[in-house]
């Protein structure tokens, strides 16, 4: 089959490689439909994290079973299905208790010797736990299954940090980073129920997509000028539940300075380039609560897709290029250059 695959910085190709099969009597196989880029992703194509020559990449897909192992009961040949960004056992002490990520089997998409989300096939360690069915006739809707798509990863983490942040009904929110997470946490935010949300963020057509998932203020200035925007905005308080979707010392900063005493910050901007910025003593002074981290997507999977599937919530307008399989290494080069937001790849129907 053919799939993506790293060999060095800036150097992605789309390569033949065997494929997959059932190799423990929980797997499957999966035929993938729709994959896509992550912003994370960009990491391992600037070389700031590291891969080996030849590793596979790529987290978020979704596909067809296209053959099981014999202990699977949860899914069957022919299946449509959504995977998480982490495979995931179901049954260990944190599944149970719904932190996914930290399962005590599971692991991540294109990890050395496993098949990355990007290429045409995928073995699916741990199926039962692993997989979430999708309705079979939302194959032939090409709407859906990109909205579909977004259950695997961003629609979830971006749901992951506004529970983080205690977004709640009434609440003034404020999103630091308009990347596709933070667009996501947008939506959620809207979701459930917040009052005022502010978009911080400087290109517009980004901000446009936030204005749409719900929010009523963009703030375009960055460093303490957006802190003083914020803060203008709030009446000087700052905001109840403040999101944090880059992973920069300075988005941190910001996104406790523009805390409501009080309030909380849901941080899931993959931390890169340099330390936190957190002053723990400013944060003990004015009871601001931090929760986050890698997102326990599984969990939540059951929650968000009845309102995808009805048409609640629709985050497909993250996806603004889309490319096929081949076109893969043009995807990340735009991505790279800020010239897309994030690169659906289709593949089959």
């Amino acid at each position: 089959m053919r799939a993506t695959t790293i060999h060095a910085p800036y150097d992605m190709r789309v390569e033949d490689v065997p494929e997959p099969i059932v190799q423990l009597p929980t797997d499957v196989v999966v035929r993938v439909l729709r994959a896509c880029i992550c912003g994370s992703d960009l990491w391992a194509y600037r070389g700031e994290a590291a891969r080996q020559p030849g590793q596979r990449i790529g987290h978020e897909f979704l596909g067809v079973v296209e053959e099981t192992g014999s202990e699977v009961t949860g899914v069957r040949r022919g299946d449509l299905v959504v995977a998480p960004f982490m495979w995931s056992d179901g049954s260990c002490d944190y599944c149970r208790e719904g932190l996914t990520t930290s399962c005590e089997h599971g692991g991540f998409w294109g990890a050395v010797g496993y098949d990355g989300g990007q290429g045409e096939a995928v073995r699916v360690p741990f199926a039962d736990g692993t997989l979430v069915q999708l309705p079979k006739d939302a194959a032939s809707d090409d709407h859906l299954l990109t909205a579909l798509l977004t259950l695997s990863d961003v629609m979830g983490t971006g749901h992951h940090a506004a529970l983080g942040a205690g977004v709640r009904k009434g609440a003034t929110v404020a999103v630091v980073g308009d990347g596709a997470v933070g667009l996501c946490a947008v939506l959620a935010a809207k979701r459930l129920g917040a009052e005022r949300i502010i978009a911080l963020g400087r290109h517009q057509v980004r901000t446009d997509i936030a204005r749409s998932f719900g929010a009523t203020d963009v703030v375009a200035e960055r460093g303490a000028a957006a802190v003083e925007a914020v803060r203008e905005l709030t009446a000087g308080q700052g905001a109840h539940c403040v999101v944090e979707a880059v992973g920069t010392e300075q988005s941190m900063k910001t996104a406790v300075n523009i805390t409501r005493d009080g309030g909380a910050i849901g941080f899931v901007g993959v931390p890169h380039g340099s330390g936190t910025g957190l002053d723990l003593s400013v944060m003990f002074d004015r009871n601001i609560a931090l929760r986050g981290g890698v997102a326990p997507v599984r969990a939540y999977i059951p929650e968000l897709l009845p309102d995808v599937l009805d048409g609640t919530i629709d985050p497909s307008p993250v996806f603004d290029m889309t490319v096929g399989l081949e076109g893969v290494p043009e995807g990340y080069k735009a991505m790279d250059e800020r010239t897309a937001l994030k690169v659906l790849i289709t593949n089959g129907s």
